[in-house]
């Protein structure tokens, strides 16, 4: 069984499996469809994505039209970071900022106008996560991770980020541009380029 843990912002859910260990470790069912979709999480995944980050690599904020995200920390401990760039949104800008381990194996679900991100806070990190459209590199972006507007509570030490990430824009700058607009604003989603 999974159950559903409180969140701040409105769109991102928090999970936790039920764990079943004993002295030779440990069993959890991670994704069963019924389960999610009573949870409101009806998405049909069609890519799983896999990432080991050495301690202070930050990875983000990652978007893609039309991409919902289910995230997981398979080994080590990651702060994993959700932040709402859907235009109209009472909650635009935020963040949404949880301990994702290999203790506790919670899930974050991140519904299509998040960004995401992560920073490894152990020595290594396994990043896993499924995703509800295929990679596809004209419909991937991003904001920068380090954006002092966002307010995002990334641990204290040096951080490695790499030269795409470093150079991604601040939110303000491509705000009008995005094509994600939030349900309760006049419009739907604004449809992929091209």
């Amino acid at each position: 069984m999974i159950h559903r843990l409180p969140t701040r912002l409105e769109g991102p859910v928090l999970l936790e499996p039920a764990l079943h260990g004993d002295e030779r470790g440990f069993f959890l069912e991670s994704y069963r469809a019924a389960e999610f979709a009573a949870l409101g999480i009806d998405e049909e995944w069609v890519q799983d994505n896999h990432s080991r980050s050495a301690r202070g690599v930050l990875r983000g904020m990652h978007f893609q039209v039309g991409q919902a995200k289910l995230v997981r920390c398979a080994r080590g401990a990651v702060l994993d970071v959700a932040l709402d760039i859907r235009r109209g949104s009472p909650t635009f800008g935020q963040c949404e900022a949880v301990v994702l381990d290999d203790r506790t194996l919670r899930m974050l679900y991140l519904p299509v106008g998040f960004a995401h991100g992560f920073c490894v806070t152990s020595e290594v990190a396994d990043v896993v996560y499924k995703c509800s459209s295929y990679y596809d590199a004209g419909l991937e972006s991003g904001v920068s991770a380090l954006d002092p507007a966002l307010g995002i509570p990334w641990p204290e030490g040096p951080l490695t980020l790499s030269e795409r990430d470093r150079a991604a824009p601040a939110l303000a700058e491509v705000a009008d541009a995005l094509p994600f607009v939030h349900e309760g604003s006049a419009g739907q989603a604004a449809q992929p380029p091209g």
